[in-house]
């Protein structure tokens, strides 16, 4: 069974940053794109970046652009979402998930888009 395991979540005061990555027991996972979605208590799960396989090319949900970048180390082309200018209202589960392809499609922020899931981070902003 593939694992897929998130870390770096925490707690941060408004307008402070985090980084979460992502770690995975999947053979070829540097093969494939990833994404990171969240979901707040009572919301629907949602896209909040997607990282090609190489992190050259990345897309955001509009709520956090310019405020979250995601990129892939050179080395083992770990995921990370680098969140600053965090806001209350990014209070939530942040999970990792491992797409069905390198790139990341026009419907990345599609959960179908997605064939592995971790289990999340909890990242918690206070006003």
């Amino acid at each position: 069974q593939v694992q897929v395991v998130e870390s770096g979540g925490g707690l941060v005061q408004a307008g402070g940053s985090l980084r979460v990555s992502c770690k995975s027991s999947l053979l070829n996972f540097d093969d494939y794109a990833v994404g990171w979605f969240r979901q707040a208590p009572g919301k629907e799960r949602e896209g909040v970046a997607c990282i090609s396989r190489t992190g050259s090319t990345t897309k955001y949900a509009d709520s956090v652009k310019g405020r979250f970048t995601g990129s892939r180390d050179k080395a083992e082309y770990t995921p990370y979402l680098q969140m600053n200018a965090l806001q209350p209202e990014d209070t939530a589960m942040y999970y990792c998930a491992i797409s069905r392809a390198a790139y990341c499609s026009d419907s990345w922020y599609s959960l179908e888009w997605y064939a592995y899931w971790g289990q999340g981070t909890q990242v918690t902003v206070s006003s």
